[in-house]
């Protein structure tokens, strides 16, 4: 399950990854704090205008990747709190969907950083440790049937301390044309500027994995990792299980 602020930043983050899973054959499930309806650069859309448009957006990029379902949470864009309605809407999720892994932003970055991105990911950490795992924590959860929540890794995007790497090079084309998708925020930029800029980004963490193109995270471990899929089947439904990202 990837968890971020934004429509768009999943796709400059982490949709390298999300594509090589999908490939692969586990379930990704987008959720969505905001809809962006702060980041416009046309002063005639309004708020309701720019929500739609990028929520459309956000859900193009998802099947150029794959991704099972987007949620999205209807905040406002820059008006997040680390508040106790958040954290329960996330527990709720997490307890739905039971992802093995769960991808956010570094809340804890020192470095500059949207206040939204910041938000977000300190309270997804809160969600995963402690809350999701007591039903002591919103025992009303158990009348709607769901029960406690253990995630086995917490991967952190944006990160200024990576430990991890994942190889997208077979992926980086699919991350480009999920990127080109958010066309309200990258439509006005010259495509071979843009596009130049972030093969370089990538291609330096490359060199770091070992591979032409990788994305790097901060793995956060909290017990066993989750077992490899095997490969999708050519035939038939996919496999039912829930994971998360990049």
């Amino acid at each position: 399950m990837v968890i971020m602020a934004h429509p768009d930043d999943a796709e400059f983050l982490c949709a390298g990854a999300v594509a090589r899973w999908c490939h692969e054959g586990w379930e990704v499930y987008y959720v969505i704090a905001t809809s962006g309806d702060k980041g416009a650069r046309d002063e005639d859309v309004s708020h309701q205008e720019l929500a739609a448009q990028r929520e459309k957006e956000q859900r193009d990029a998802c099947r150029v990747l794959g991704v099972r379902e987007c949620i999205f949470l209807g905040y406002a864009d820059g008006f997040l709190e680390e508040s106790l309605e958040l954290r329960e809407q996330l527990v709720r999720l997490l307890r739905k969907y039971q992802p093995e892994v769960v991808m956010t932003w570094d809340g804890f970055r020192r470095g500059f950083n949207h206040r939204d991105h910041r938000i977000v990911g300190r309270v997804v950490y809160d969600a995963i440790y402690p809350a999701a795992r007591s039903l002591l924590f919103y025992p009303e959860h158990r009348e709607e049937g769901l029960g406690p929540y253990r995630a086995s890794e917490l991967w952190l995007a944006g990160t200024e301390e990576p430990d991890h790497y994942v190889d997208i090079t077979p992926y980086f084309d699919q991350k480009m044309e999920a990127l080109r998708q958010h066309a309200s925020q990258v439509g006005d930029r010259p495509g071979r500027e843009m596009l130049k800029r972030i093969r370089r980004w990538y291609r330096e963490l490359g060199k770091r994995a070992g591979c032409k193109y990788a994305e790097a995270f901060r793995r956060v471990q909290f017990g066993q990792p989750p077992e490899p899929p095997r490969p999708p089947p050519k035939v038939g439904r996919r496999k039912k299980r829930v994971a998360a990202s990049a």
